[in-house]
Order: structure tokens, then C-alpha cells, then sequence
């Protein structure tokens, strides 16, 4: 069955897939939470993906209108967007149906790795939404241990400030990871970007090393093959990794408190583990 609020993007589906009605669209889905439902639609040999946002996933919309669109960045095609009971609807280009989790070769990641380093050459007429600031009120929000906090607040917060005075705000992805990269078998594009906003770190790096290492493959090729495609001081991507790894798990721990465990209850299995990697990055702090 296909999902019920379909009947509001048909229009552009039909037209891009050239199918002669919805009922004749083969559906597939690739998600389903409560607040996310993505779904392939195809009709022969033509594909588009339909997604459906609400709560921090309905941002979707207007990131492509901020970021994506202007700054041209290797995104699926926005075909349609619309709104529907305080959610958005959004057609896009159907851009691959291997994603770097199914296939986590050493390749793919040297590649998201360059892909990484275009969005950050991308200048961005917008402030830094992840100022010491920003990273207070995250602690604050988070069920942070006192300890980590109060480190956080000083230390974090100082080489926040230097960071800003080093490196210009660039867009942050906000979920790089291996699902939400996808390739055709020839070229690779990030996908899922609700979660993007503006700032010096590198939490996209960082989460891209992470989940490698994960499954047995090595740091320092990705980071390398970063600095290299970027053609960036290694000393700057070493304190942009730190304070990436302190912004990301931050604003996991807040989304998970605020929205992620009423959403997404399984979130609440990744409070501990991500408590533990906190205090790790924030004691690597220098």
C-alpha cells in the first residue's frame, strides 16, 4: 500500500516517472518513523524518492532553499515540495540504491571524504550557529555528568571561541553518515539534510571517521584524503575533528532528550554509549 498522503505530490511523481497513475507506481520503503517516512516510488525504469517531515525532519524544505539550491551542493534534486498538517512533503531525484552502510568499502569513504571537503568550500553568508553559546546551552540541555560539563563550559568553551577566529563557518551536513550516503556505481551524493546549519567544526569529519573505524577501516586515509581535497592545515582539521566530535554528540544527547525518545524510543538506547564518547572527546580537549 502506498502511503496516504501521496494524493498531495502525485502530480509531480506522475509527471517525473511518467507513470499513467498512481496506482501503477511500485512503492519501496526506506523509512518509517514518526517523524520521517521516506518511500521509492518507480514505474519502469523511472524512480523518484517522496519523503514525508515533521518535528526536526520538516526542516528539510527550507535547508534546500537556504544551503543546498545556492550553494549547488551534491544533494538529490529538489523535483516538488509542499506542506501537509505541519509536515513537509518533498519529491527528489532518485540518485542511487547503494548507500555507503550496505557497501562500506575503504573507497567509498575516501570518496565521501572529497565530497566532504566540496561542501566545505562552499562560502556561506550566514553566522555560526554553533558558537560557545550555542555550545553552553547544549550542555545545559543534555543529561551532561557535572564534571564533563564544567570542562565543557571552560576549556570547550575557549577553544570554541579560537576555532571561530581560525576557520570560517561553513555548512555542517549534521548526520554524515554511511546511510546517507548514496552512490549510482559512479558518483556519490549526500542525502537526508534537515539536520544542516552553519559552523567551523567538523562534526561531518569526524562522524565519517567514526563509523569507519567502526567497521575496520583506518583514520588516517579519510582525514588525509580530506586535508589533501580541501588543501587545509592539518593542525586546524585536528581542533575542527575535536570540537566536531563535542558538537555532534551534544546535539544528539539534546535531540534525544527533547524529541529523538518520543519519535524514535530505540533513542533511548544511545544515551549511555554516547555519555561515554562525550566524556572521551571532551577530554581530548587541549
Amino acid at each position: 500500500m502506498l502511503p496516504v498522503w501521496l494524493e498531495k505530490i502525485a502530480g509531480p511523481v506522475l509527471d517525473t516517472t511518467l507513470a499513467p497513475a498512481v496506482g501503477d507506481l511500485k512503492g519501496e520503503v526506506l523509512r518509517e518513523w514518526d517523524s520521517s517516512e521516506v518511500w521509492r516510488l518507480s514505474y519502469g525504469l523511472r524512480s523518484v524518492v517522496v519523503k514525508r517531515g515533521s518535528d526536526a525532519q520538516a526542516s528539510e524544505g527550507a535547508v534546500y532553499q537556504r544551503f543546498v539550491q545556492p550553494l549547488q551542493l551534491p544533494a538529490p534534486e529538489l523535483i516538488h515540495a509542499a506542506e501537509l498538517d505541519n509536515a513537509v512533503l518533498l519529491v527528489l531525484a532518485d540518485v542511487g540504491r547503494v548507500n555507503l552502510e550496505q557497501e562500506p568499502t575503504a573507497e567509498g569513504f575516501l570518496a565521501a571524504a572529497e565530497l566532504l571537503a566540496e561542501v566545505r568550500s562552499k562560502a556561506v553568508d550566514a553566522p555560526s550557529e554553533f558558537t560557545s553559546e550555542h555550545l553552553v546551552e547544549y550542555v545545559r540541555r543534555s543529561p551532561v555528568d557535572s564534571e564533563v560539563a564544567q570542562r565543557l563550559e571552560s576549556v570547550g568553551a575557549a577553544r570554541l571561541d579560537e576555532l571561530h577566529q581560525d576557520a570560517p563557518a561553513r555548512v555542517v551536513h549534521g548526520d554524515f553518515v554511511p546511510k546517507n550516503l548514496v552512490s549510482d556505481g559512479t558518483d556519490w551524493t549526500i542525502v537526508d539534510w534537515p539536520l544542516a546549519y552553519v559552523a567551523p567544526h567538523l562534526s561531518d569529519l569526524y562522524t565519517l571517521v567514526r563509523d569507519a573505524v567502526a567497521v575496520g577501516h583506518k583514520s588516517e586515509p579519510i582525514v588525509a584524503r580530506y586535508i589533501d581535497a580541501a588543501g587545509t592545515d592539518p593542525d586546524l582539521v585536528q581542533r575542527q575533528l575535536a570540537l566536531g566530535g563535542v558538537a555532534f554528540v551534544l546535539r544528539a544527547l539534546t535531540w534525544i532528550a527533547e524529541e529523538g525518545q518520543q519519535t524514535v524510543p530505540s533513542s533511548r538506547e544511545w544515551v549511555g554509549p554516547l555519555l561515554t564518547e562525550l566524556s572521551e572527546v571532551t577530554e581530548g580537549l587541549r
